[in-house]
Parts: structure tokens; sequence; C-alpha cells
């Protein structure tokens, strides 16, 4: 197993928590150049109700406490689902330096779907891209997710 999947496996672990809360099965882990964690987070948008309460966002967040600085160089963010636009603008202003995602969003990826923002050379930071790690365990964690909802609202 590749680092990058041993990762993902933890962002997915992350997506399950999401999911047994109610919460969209997304899970973003933040490790550093040595392997190293340094945060972890998913969804949490319905118990904060809060519309920015994204896993990245709050992986982010939780890197930023840890290192005392909004600067988080030298950390790759694993997500399971292709950040949207206010993600990969995070990501950018974070100044991380790599994203490595499971599945493609078709209806609001910024990375690859709809914009390629990490990698836009009109903004003042880059980062590399790696899509499709994982992809299946991960399309499928939101897949079961969705069933699992249309099912509870045909019970009424």
């Amino acid at each position: 197993m590749s680092d990058a999947e041993r990762f993902m496996d933890l962002a997915l672990d992350e997506a399950r928590v999401a999911a047994l809360r109610g919460e969209v099965p997304v899970g973003c882990v933040l490790v550093d150049a040595g392997g190293g964690v340094v945060a972890r987070a998913h969804n949490l948008r319905e118990l904060f109700e809060d519309p920015t309460a994204h896993a990245e966002v709050l992986a982010m967040r939780q890197a930023s406490r840890e290192r005392g600085s909004w600067r988080l160089d030298g950390l790759t963010a694993y997500v399971t689902l292709e950040p949207c636009a206010m993600c990969a603008g995070a990501f950018v202003n974070a100044r991380i330096d790599r994203v490595v995602y499971g599945c493609d969003d078709p209806r609001a990826g910024a990375l690859r779907s709809l914009y390629a923002i990490g990698e836009d050379a009109r903004l003042n930071h880059r980062y590399a891209v790696e899509r499709g790690v994982r992809a299946e365990a991960c399309a499928e964690a939101l897949r079961a997710f969705f069933r699992e909802r249309r099912a509870q609202k045909r019970k009424g």
C-alpha cells in the first residue's frame, strides 16, 4: 500500500464518521513532509450550521492552531472528494504544497472538474494536484450515504 493510499484511508475514516453524524461523508487529513498527520477532520456543516464547515477548512484551522501560523507550507492534503472552489482557494491562501483527492466532483470540483484553481498561474500560490487515489472507495462512501438518505425520505 502506498503512502497516498494509507493517508486516503485515514481521510475515508473521517468521511465515515461524518456519515454517522448525518453529514455528507467527506474527510480530510493534512500530512507533513515526514509523514506525520498534522490534522484530520470531516464535514460538520449540519452540526455547526455553518456553510464553511467543510472537512478541508476544519483541518486547515486545526493545523494552523497546531503550527501557530496560517501558513501551511510543507503539508499535503488528502481529501476524499475533489475540493470545491472555497476549499481549493483556501488551500491557495494557506500555501498548501499538494492536494491528493479521491473522486471527482463534476458539480462543484474546483481542481479538475470545473476549474483548476490549484494550478492557476494567475494566483500568487500554486500546488500540485493528484487525483483518483482510492477513487472507488471514496465515491462509494458518497453513493451509500445518499442512497440511505433517499431511502429515509421515502419512508417518511
